[in-house]
């Protein structure tokens, strides 16, 4: 039984037992629109650079797809899907430098960016909101338990998400699978 909530005096720290404070995981991730396939990545910060690597091996995996359907290599860049990336207004998803290498290494690529303050338009953040409940209030020995958890539920498939509802406090925008 997972416990949510727990009593204590006032003015008392609650002793809960396991480390805390010991490291962090940060993940960056894209999600398929048409067929909801998720694509997460464990990256020690988020910055332009990394940013620019992980849209290297989101470009990487989807030319092995479009390899494995029988496709030529040399025929991507200018016959193979193109992929709208919807991203936040973080500062650098927006660095000059970057932006000019995605769309120079990058042609099937287009960056539409989202209204500022606007997260809830953006269909990963219900991805983010499941995961976070459900690791909610569990104790974790490692870091690394947590990431191998994180990697189970957001690559492997196992985190179940309800696409069509409200994230509270999020807005009211309702999500219509296409």
């Amino acid at each position: 039984m997972i416990r949510r909530k727990g009593w204590g005096k006032k003015g008392k720290r609650k002793n809960v037992p396991g480390q805390r404070r010991c490291g962090r995981v940060n993940v960056m991730g894209a999600i398929r629109e048409s067929d909801r396939k998720r694509v997460c990545f464990f990256v020690k910060k988020g910055n332009a650079d990394i940013f620019y690597e992980q849209l290297q091996q989101l470009n990487e995996l989807i030319k092995q797809e479009w390899l494995n359907k029988g496709n030529c290599s040399e025929a991507f860049s200018k016959y193979g899907p193109k992929i709208i990336l919807i991203l936040g207004n973080a500062s650098f998803h927006k660095r000059k430098d970057v932006l000019a290498k995605i769309s120079e290494e990058f042609p099937n690529f287009v960056l539409e960016f989202l209204p500022a303050y606007s997260p809830d338009y953006n269909i990963i953040e219900l991805v983010w909101h499941s995961c976070k409940e459900y690791i909610a209030h569990r104790l974790f020995q490692s870091v690394d338990e947590l990431k191998s958890l994180l990697d189970k539920l957001l690559n492997q498939g196992d985190l179940v998400i309800k696409w069509h509802r409200k994230i509270k406090n999020k807005g009211n925008v309702n999500y219509i699978a296409a």
